[in-house]
């Protein structure tokens, strides 16, 4: 009887380490990639219910501004996009301009705090101006008569601290490419700034400028905000779920020609023509 080779043991002992080391990593990026896919699916629920609140909420009449106190408790799922009103004075001499594209072209939001009664400041997006207006913006402030009690209604926004894409704040040269509360309060000297911005102007469409705000023709032009959700969760979802789906489709590959490898016949192959 023909002996095996002495080396064959520790062959199969490490061709048997190599299977297990595979099977492990391959049940953990199936599960994992199970579990990314399940994951967006979830988070595509929770993002279409938002988009439906917000929708609700945008159509809905004007609260009163969240009291200081409740400042740290807003956020952009409860409080984005919620029509408010308020008054107070502008403080003309501190407007900023931050960059902005809108229907009406590329230009620029004119920025300007508006002082409650009680002392507190809100940053207020008073409306868009084209390119060719930053520099009289810039020089010009508000008129005495703008000096006394405003009111404002519009929509509550979060924070843009984020910058624009590729580009930084630059408050030294007066280059803003996003909405920044914190950043533009302290470029301002604002020492009770609301961590929110208010963006003048209702009501508001769904995917840009309202009719009304499309054929004034006073600067700033308010009226331009633009309500939309990034959710692409579900490609997310699908590419997940297809990477799990390529893992499945490469163990049955691997585990199809380790058979071979054993002379284990093949059940899944075809037979062929008996001769």
């Amino acid at each position: 009887m023909t002996q095996a080779p002495k080396h064959s043991a520790p062959g199969a002992r490490s061709r048997r380490l190599r299977q297990v080391v595979l099977a492990v990593v391959g049940v953990a990026l199936f599960l994992g990639f199970l579990a990314l896919g399940t994951w967006q699916v979830q988070r595509r629920v929770w993002k279409l219910a938002l988009m439906e609140r917000v929708e609700q909420r945008v159509h809905a009449a004007p609260a009163a501004l969240p009291p200081r106190s409740e400042w740290p408790r807003v956020n952009a799922a409860d409080h984005e996009y919620l029509p408010v009103s308020l008054s107070g004075q502008w403080l003309g001499d501190k407007t900023v301009l931050t960059q902005a594209v809108t229907e009406l072209g590329a230009g620029f939001w004119v920025i300007t705090p508006l002082q409650q009664d009680d002392g507190t400041e809100v940053l207020v997006n008073r409306g868009f101006v084209p390119q060719d207006q930053r520099a009289q913006w810039l020089a010009t402030p508000l008129t005495a008569s703008a000096a006394a009690s405003t009111a404002v209604q519009g929509l509550l926004r979060i924070t843009e601290p984020a910058g624009g894409f590729l580009r930084t704040n630059d408050p030294a040269q007066q280059r803003w490419y996003s909405r920044d509360v914190a950043a533009i309060g302290h470029a301002l000297q604002l020492t009770h700034l609301a961590p929110f911005f208010i963006d003048a102007g209702l009501p508001v469409t769904k995917q840009g400028a309202t009719a009304a705000a499309a054929t004034e023709t006073a600067w700033p032009r308010a009226g331009l905000t633009v309500v939309r959700f990034h959710n692409s969760h579900l490609v997310y979802a699908l590419t997940w779920y297809g990477l799990a789906l390529m893992v499945a489709g490469a163990a049955w590959y691997v585990a199809r020609y380790e058979r071979r490898l054993r002379g284990i016949p093949d059940r899944t192959a075809t037979p062929g023509p008996r001769p």
